[in-house]
C-alpha cells in the first residue's frame, strides 16, 4: 500500500484491504485533523479494496461530517465502485463525479 498527501488530498495505490487499513487509518485522521475543509481520498491507484477498508472510509466520513466538512472520493475505479455498491457504503461515502468527456 502507498500512502501520500497533496495537500488536503490523501493518495492512495496499490491494495487497500484488511491488511493496510491501520495504516491508511492512521493517515487518513492525521490529514484530517490537519485541515479545517474538505478532504479528498484519491483512489485512482488503488487495485483492489475491500469492505473493511470501506467501513474505515464510511467510519471516518461520518465522524468528519460531523465537523461540517466532507471527505470526498476520487478516481474510484469500476471495481472500487462495485464494492461501494455491493456493501451499500455508497450511501454513506461521497463519490466524486468525473467530468464528462467531449
Amino acid at each position: 500500500m502507498e500512502i501520500t498527501t497533496d495537500g488536503p488530498t490523501l493518495v492512495l495505490g496499490g491494495s487497500f484491504d484488511v491488511r493496510s487499513t491501520m495504516e491508511v487509518r492512521n493517515a487518513l485522521y492525521e490529514l484530517l485533523a490537519a485541515h479545517d475543509g474538505d478532504v479528498v481520498v484519491d483512489l485512482s491507484e488503488v487495485e483492489h479494496i475491500d469492505v473493511t477498508a470501506l467501513r474505515v472510509l464510511a467510519v471516518a466520513t461520518r465522524q468528519y461530517g460531523r465537523t461540517g466538512h466532507h471527505l470526498v472520493l476520487r478516481g474510484c475505479r469500476p471495481a472500487v465502485l462495485r464494492m461501494l455498491h455491493l456493501s451499500h457504503l455508497i450511501r454513506v461515502l461521497e463519490v466524486e463525479r468525473s467530468a464528462a468527456t467531449a
